[in-house]
């Protein structure tokens, strides 16, 4: 079983729109949306909902207010001001759990409660693992893994040997949770100075923890000053650039149409491009040595 994660050092890169064309000429796979805060791969693949669970991430304090014995020590205590005359507000809540360690009647406990949901799917391409943090809620780094982990179930299961994660932006948390123990690590960047610095970023993660790193470049023809800067970027760390999209008004109509580009348009040069762009990142999977 083998596994890429595509990611972008920032949001709106085209990342999501690449995986889902990458599905589609894969033909049969495992996608994991890994975006759990802001999920939007399910719009172009369309799943069909198998399986959902509950996602336990945090706690929320709760009082049993026939110990309360009304001696204000947790409202004192709690710095979040999450307790007003007695009352613990859920919302404001972090359930550090400060409030029932203090109480001298025993009468707070935390409980958990329920952040999100998990999904396994069908989609014409095979299958996807795909997930929603509930708004404001935290641990997004736990709820990715949850998915990943139904990727690979479901893979095993029915006998599936690739799996394509589309990461979330940035480098923070959620990221590091959707790239590890992947074989290679896919870059999309836009060529403009902040797209080259957070591609950079996005570099440095991969090369800490070890994994095989291409770069794709998205809208290559805005900014030719700038695709030649990461181009020469590149070259001299040794890293392939595996991709150079161009800018194609296309993917948009795609987009509205709730279609993969290859879908919508599949003779276009965008859609060649995008094909050229996923044999080189096959080829260069190929040329992992899988752990």
């Amino acid at each position: 079983m083998r596994q890429i994660t595509i990611l972008s050092g920032k949001g709106g890169t085209g990342k999501t729109t690449l995986t889902a064309s990458f599905a589609a000429l894969a033909k049969r796979l495992v996608v994991a949306d890994c975006d759990v805060d802001a999920p939007d791969l399910h719009m172009l693949l369309k799943p069909t909902v198998m399986r959902k669970q509950e996602f336990r991430g945090s706690k929320v304090a709760v009082m049993d207010r026939s110990k309360c014995i009304k001696c204000g020590i947790c409202e004192e205590r709690c710095r979040f001001n999450a307790i007003n005359e007695l009352e613990i507000d859920p919302i404001l809540c972090e359930g550090c759990g400060v409030c029932a360690y203090v109480c001298p009647a025993e009468a707070i406990t935390l409980n958990e409660k329920v952040c999100g949901y998990a999904y396994v799917s069908t989609i014409r391409y095979g299958f996807m693992s795909h997930a929603r943090l509930n708004p404001g809620e935290e641990n997004s780094g736990k709820l990715v893994t949850l998915v990943r982990h139904n990727a690979r179930q479901i893979a095993q299961k029915e006998k599936v040997e690739l799996i394509l994660n589309d990461g979330p932006p940035g480098i923070g948390c959620p990221v590091i949770a959707s790239v590890t123990g992947v074989d290679l690590g896919v870059v999309v960047v836009e060529p403009t100075l902040s797209g080259i610095h957070d591609m950079e970023r996005a570099l440095k993660m991969l090369n800490h923890f070890q994994i095989n790193p291409l770069v794709c470049i998205n809208k290559y023809d805005l900014n030719m000053e700038n695709t030649k800067k990461i181009e020469e970027f590149c070259m001299d760390n040794g890293i392939e650039v595996a991709g150079r999209i161009s800018f194609d008004p296309i993917v948009t109509e795609a987009m509205v149409m709730g279609k993969t580009v290859l879908e919508y348009s599949p003779n276009s040069a965008v859609s060649r491009e995008i094909r050229e762009g996923w044999s080189r990142i096959l080829n260069a999977l190929g040329s992992v040595d899988h752990v």
